[in-house]
């Protein structure tokens, strides 16, 4: 059964020896840049949350919720502001194709639906144009592409 587990120092090393198969490299920041952005995030004011995602006791993914924006966080989209993100979702190049995905944003949408920060009016997230399999996956729950863009990525918002 796929699980979320916090990121600590007992398990941060497994997370980090995950890896995306080489085309999918320019798809999603490395843990390593993701668990450093949860850390300044946190000390800049923010929140972040940063989970293992595990298939019993086996790490298979990562996957990183935020809320709201931070002193660290320059540019950032009006949408950010009082709402939730699904911040980072990857699942380990060994473990891909087997619904790991899908899954690890159900968990993520309860997490989120228990508002650990306070009410929001949506979840947003946010991903490069020519990933069609985020794109396709984000879609299957509901999240739609509102025009706007976050750097180079498309956002795309899903109510609460």
């Amino acid at each position: 059964m796929l699980r979320l587990e916090k990121v600590t120092g007992r398990n941060v090393w497994d997370i980090l020896k995950l890896r995306v198969r080489d085309e999918q490299i320019n798809f999603v920041a490395g843990n390593d840049i993701s668990i450093i952005e949860a850390y300044t995030a946190v000390t800049g004011g923010g929140h972040a949350f940063p989970f293992g995602i595990y298939e019993d006791q086996v790490p298979v993914g990562f996957l990183m919720v935020g809320y709201d924006t931070d002193d660290y966080w320059e540019n950032a989209p009006e949408i950010a502001k009082g709402n939730y993100t699904l911040w980072r979702l990857m699942i380990d190049k060994n473990y891909q194709g087997r619904g790991y995905g899908k899954e690890a944003v159900r968990l993520a949408l309860s997490f989120i639906r228990t508002a650990p920060c306070g009410g929001a009016e949506c979840c947003w997230l946010s991903y490069e144009p020519d990933n069609l399999v985020a794109k396709k996956l984000y879609g299957s729950f509901g999240f739609t592409e509102t025009g706007d863009w976050d750097g180079e990525e498309q956002i795309a918002v899903l109510r609460l």
